[in-house]
């Protein structure tokens, strides 16, 4: 028994090993070819080690890159996302979970289909109504269409679900109202979900690409993720430029992991809870 728990451990052990150098030997390539001179990511057969710290890629990326501007861009969208989306989906989330009323699973099963149909199947209607309302190259086109998250929703209401039903009805007896339940009991009690929930929406807003890049062509309101993608060549690509330019923008994501890592691994668990 001692034995095959041991084999059951070493194997466990060989995956998650196996699974975490697959993950972090991409990311490990782009840090070193950051550094690299551009005739040194051409030879074949590759090169892994850079022959010194070639620092001057990062230097030619700000100097071609409005770096700043793309930078303030992404925070502002990346936050506004965040709080909005917050805030609406923890109220539709409450609603689901706690108010009863005709037609609650119908709704919620329509909400859930719509995680199902791909985004791209929404990009043409959404450009074209933008549009006509003449919000395309403008902060409203980035953040508006993202206000609400079904997925958002579906998270937050596993939270609401799980919290005991005697605190609501307790409020209701002491005369607190549904938007004061909501507001002063239940949000306090959702620290680690909204947090979770932050940390899922962050990288997914500040990673996202093809939604801005379809909705803006200006540099001034372009965020990080267009801005490096424009390093693509038609016919070829410094790839040491555009790893130094993707080595920049992912710190942040990477420091913020670290800080949130307990959020983050607490989110996962919090999709397990009763629906």
């Amino acid at each position: 028994m001692k034995a095959r728990f041991s084999m059951n451990t070493f194997f466990a052990y060989f995956v998650l090993a196996l699974g975490s150098a697959i993950m972090i030997i991409p990311f490990i390539w782009m840090i070193l070819t950051a550094f690299k001179t551009y005739a040194e990511t051409l030879i074949i057969p590759i090169k892994w080690l850079p022959s010194g710290f070639y620092l001057n890629n990062f230097s030619e990326v700000l100097r071609r890159l409005n770096f700043g501007r793309y930078y303030l861009n992404t925070i502002v969208v990346t936050v506004s996302i965040t709080v909005l989306q917050a805030l609406f989906c923890s109220m539709a989330a409450y609603g689901f979970a706690r108010l009863k009323f005709p037609g609650r699973n119908v709704l919620f099963f329509i909400l859930l289909s719509m995680l199902m149909i791909p985004q791209q199947m929404t990009l043409i209607p959404s450009f074209v109504l933008l549009s006509r309302l003449k919000w395309i190259d403008t902060y409203y086109a980035l953040i508006i269409p993202h206000l609400f998250s079904a997925y958002g929703t579906f998270f937050l209401r596993q939270y609401f679900l799980s919290l005991p039903g005697e605190l609501e009805e307790a409020a209701i007896i002491d005369g607190c109202s549904r938007p004061g339940i909501y507001w002063r009991i239940l949000m306090p009690l959702c620290g680690t979900a909204l947090a979770a929930f932050a940390v899922f929406t962050i990288l997914w807003a500040w990673n996202d690409l093809m939604w801005p890049l379809i909705m803006t062509s200006r540099d001034s309101v372009r965020v990080l993720s267009v801005g490096i993608a424009t390093l693509l060549g038609q016919y070829s690509t410094r790839n040491n430029l555009l790893m130094a330019a993707s080595m920049l923008a992912t710190m942040p994501m990477i420091a913020l992991f670290i800080f949130l890592q307990r959020q983050f691994i607490a989110g996962i668990a919090v999709t397990g809870l009763k629906t």
